[in-house]
């Protein structure tokens, strides 16, 4: 059975490996995301067992008890994976997350006595019960969830794209697959989970180098390098300035100052369209620059940000500009929404008589 497991899953043992050295290597991540993400390989590498052994079991016509239970474990295993995926990627998520995987793995075990979702029979044969197709339409919850979250917390741009198409069709492979080529397609389900992964994580630290840590925003250089290489297409620009981020780091501390800045900078991504994109240019300036944005579409998008930051108890200083106001280059869009923003703090500070930096 070892020799057989490991021809099997050969290729899933060293990318696994791999992803083990990589993160111990990386300076990108916080500890616990790279906690998370060792759980996450530790439960593909199981899983790989569990399925191995229950073909070995069925392959040799014994133990259909245990047969069952390895099934039980293998149908709630992908779930739990998806979940534990999004619960690693989206770090600010809680672990009620994992609620509907537990309640399927409840079912799924249930199965073993009552066949609800599959059977194995005396003659150790598969046979699917009257929830048959609960395991997929679980896994397939999991997956839609997954991409939708990870297009909603990125900046939209085509190079964060292209790596979560990849884990939603690596992830749906999983769902289809098995229904067209069935058991030869199990064989590699862990490998085709493990590899999407790692390719993730690898796209996922190339992307780093152009995104603000502190709140997922694209950064100073990456703003940079926007606005000289699109610079035909921006129609506006938005600066944006928080209020009081002193007097919260001076009375609360630091921590709070930065549980502050990325309750804004959810504010901003809530907000924005398609092609909209959001920067941090350094402590708590930002700015966000619009492609191809009417000025009603402008408007509806400073008074989105204003509602948004509200409903934190946050506050923000706002400044922005149009092609429509005559100005015609980067340089003086920037300049133009720079000056309408201070304006704005001025009298922000003088109308609260905060300190502040005008």
């Amino acid at each position: 059975m070892l020799k057989q497991y490991t021809l099997w899953n050969w290729a899933l043992i060293l990318v696994l490996r791999a992803f083990i050295i990589s993160l111990r290597e990386t300076v990108f991540l916080d500890k616990t995301t790279i906690r998370r993400f060792h759980f996450l390989i530790a439960e593909v590498f199981l899983l790989s067992i569990v399925v191995s052994a229950e073909f070995y079991l069925a392959d040799h016509g014994s133990r259909a008890d245990i047969r069952s239970v390895l099934m039980a474990v293998r149908y709630s295993a992908t779930p739990l994976i998806a979940a534990q995926v999004i619960y690693t990627l989206v770090k600010k998520l809680r672990w009620t997350v994992f609620l509907p995987a537990i309640l399927l793995a409840v079912i799924n075990f249930s199965s073993v006595f009552n066949g609800l979702v599959f059977h194995i029979g005396s003659d150790n044969t598969f046979y699917r019960g009257p929830l048959g197709s609960l395991p997929y339409i679980g896994a397939g919850f999991y997956c839609i969830v997954l991409i939708r979250t990870l297009i909603r917390r990125s900046n939209r741009q085509i190079e964060e794209i292209i790596p979560i198409a990849f884990i939603g069709f690596a992830f749906g492979s999983g769902l289809l697959l098995p229904f067209l080529y069935g058991r030869d397609y199990s064989q590699i389900f862990c490998t085709t989970i493990g590899i999407s992964l790692y390719v993730y994580y690898v796209f996922q630290i190339l992307q780093l180098t152009k995104i603000d840590p502190l709140t997922g925003l694209l950064n100073r250089q990456a703003f940079y390098a926007e606005t000289e290489h699109n610079a035909e297409s921006i129609t506006a620009l938005i600066s944006i300035d928080m209020n009081g981020l002193k007097e919260i780091n001076d009375s609360y501390g630091h921590l709070a100052g930065d549980e502050a800045l990325s309750a804004l900078a959810h504010c901003f991504l809530r907000a924005r369209g398609r092609k909209q994109f959001c920067y941090r240019l350094g402590g708590d300036e930002f700015v966000i620059v619009c492609h191809d944005t009417s000025e009603s579409e402008l408007q509806k998008l400073v008074a989105d940000i204003r509602r948004y930051v509200t409903e934190t108890g946050c506050s923000c200083s706002i400044g922005f500009s149009h092609i429509s106001e005559g100005v015609s280059s980067v340089e003086k869009l920037l300049q133009r929404s720079d000056e309408k923003m201070y304006e704005e703090k001025v009298r922000y500070y003088q109308s609260t008589g905060r300190r502040g930096k005008a």
